[in-house]
């Protein structure tokens, strides 16, 4: 009986890497990431205004506040987070509102959308001196 115990294993080793290989041969590969999102950051400068992108996705606005009032920061209205393609290369516009300017453009910009992180940010000041360039 001692003799056919090793012909035994090395069936069952065979016969397991068979199984092996064929459930190897039936996994699909991992898709890759089609479409990643864009976050537009607007804000930390008191002033007003809104980011827009190209192509349309991101519409985001930040209202004018004054910090010495009292009263609360506001929160970025519209659309500051949007799905893009990966590859796709978003360019962006800031507008200020009356009454305000853009102090830092948006940065980056353009931005090549890849899997992962992907964002841009755009500060805006009032024109009363409020916060300055530096």
């Amino acid at each position: 009986m001692n003799k056919y115990r090793n012909r035994a294993w090395r069936a069952m080793g065979v016969i397991t890497t068979l199984a092996t290989a064929a459930a190897i041969g039936f996994v699909t590969p991992a898709q890759a990431q089609s479409t990643a999102q864009l976050h537009a950051y607007v804000g930390d400068g008191w002033g007003g205004g809104t980011i827009t992108s190209s192509p349309a996705g991101i519409n985001c606005h930040i209202s004018a506040w004054d910090p010495y009032a009292g009263d609360p920061a506001p929160n970025p209205t519209g659309t500051c987070t949007a799905s893009f393609s990966v590859g796709t290369t978003v360019h962006f516009t800031a507008t200020a509102d009356a009454g305000s300017y853009v102090n830092i453009p948006p940065d980056p910009n353009p931005v090549t959308i890849r899997t992962g992180y992907n964002y841009t940010g755009v500060v805006f000041c009032p024109n009363d001196g409020l916060c300055s360039a530096g």
